[in-house]
């Protein structure tokens, strides 16, 4: 007979996932999954058996030692991430992987517009588009959710093809059973604009939204095509509407969501950048750039050595996700220390690695 295996009790995986996080103010660090094992095998009553001992321990400062005097390559960084709250997890726990220490500094605020009138209008009339565009998971949120308040569901979009930015964007749809006719080759608004295409999507030659390549038949011209684009209500690039129109097509832009600077700057973390204890900040979007650059300027510097923010920035890593997001980063900070070269979170990730593996 097989030996009974120990029960875990639900409390008991409470108690040891407790210790993940240790939380002040609004502000959070978190340590890698050894301390989270070390404090798993401390919870565990397994009966008379003896608990399994982690792998690796807990280094200072939440860093990860390997064995053999290996190490992870983002051990003893720490990194500063300015993604909305909601959405920086994923980004959060791929540095973490790689041994990093994450805080967060939210530079940017998600809500709804100041009016649903121009969606629920476009709504009621989906079926005079031929294309919906959607280039980020926060226009696939609020437009479908907003679908959904007028009582409608994915089925409304059957006569629709749509059109997304980036792997983010598209698996936010795919959440809602829905998957994208067209992505770009590449992550941003640009390359959508240079491949968008007028029948792409029932072409037999394409059997994913991604084998679209520039060499993919398109169309210089798209006279004739109606397109709905949900977007951030202001301070959204207009590349992709101004150059789609120039084509030809007709663009339907309405609000689906606004982005502001948060007002409450994190003191913890404001302390942490005045004592130079961060290696790199990260940005993901242009709006990200400038909503920190205000945010600090409406902060008073902590007492320190340094006569200035810009001063207290000096050595810090500057690391962008593209190159509108650079551009910005140029303007505010006069440099881009690294910058993606896939336009995605993971993107950047892999290079901020790819950074410290060469140092």
């Amino acid at each position: 007979m097989s030996p009974m295996l120990p029960v875990i009790s639900s409390g008991v995986v409470q108690e040891a996932f407790r210790h993940r996080s240790r939380r002040s103010a609004d502000v959070e660090v978190y340590t890698p999954v050894s301390d989270t094992v070390a404090h798993m095998s401390n919870a565990i009553d397994l009966g008379g058996l003896s608990a399994p001992q982690p792998a690796r321990q807990l280094a200072p400062q939440g860093d990860w030692a390997g064995t053999a005097g290996t190490s992870l390559p983002l051990q003893g960084r720490r990194i500063l991430v300015t993604r909305s709250v909601s959405q920086a997890t994923d980004f959060r726990l791929g540095l973490e992987v790689q041994g990093a220490t994450v805080l967060e500094m939210a530079a940017l605020e998600i809500v709804p517009p100041s009016t649903w009138e121009p969606l629920d209008q476009a709504i009621a009339q989906l079926a005079t588009f031929d294309w919906l565009i959607l280039t980020s998971a926060n226009g696939v949120q609020f437009f479908m959710e907003r679908l959904q308040a007028q009582g409608k569901d994915a089925r409304a979009l059957a006569g629709v093809k749509i059109a997304v930015v980036g792997r983010k964007t598209a698996a936010s749809l795919q959440q809602w059973g829905l998957s994208p006719d067209f992505i770009p080759p590449n992550y941003i608004a640009d390359a959508l604009v240079e491949t968008f295409p007028r029948t792409e999507s029932s072409s037999p030659e394409s059997s994913h939204p991604e084998s679209s390549h520039p060499e993919s038949p398109s169309l210089d011209r798209l006279d004739g095509l109606c397109c709905l684009f949900p977007r951030v209500e202001s301070g959204g690039r207009e590349v992709l509407v101004q150059a789609l129109t120039e084509k030809g097509a007709g663009i339907v832009e309405v609000p689906a969501y606004q982005s502001r600077c948060p007002q409450v700057a994190e003191a913890e973390v404001l302390m942490t950048i005045a004592q130079r204890a961060i290696d790199v900040i990260t940005f993901a979007s242009s709006k990200t750039v400038d909503h920190f650059w205000e945010i600090l300027g409406r902060s008073p510097l902590p007492p320190c050595s340094f006569r200035d923010w810009p001063s207290a920035l000096r050595d810090v890593k500057i690391a962008s996700i593209g190159p509108q997001t650079s551009q910005t980063c140029q303007r505010r900070f006069g440099r881009v220390d690294l910058e993606a070269r896939e336009y995605t979170l993971e993107g950047l990730t892999q290079s901020i690695v790819e950074f410290y593996r060469s140092v």
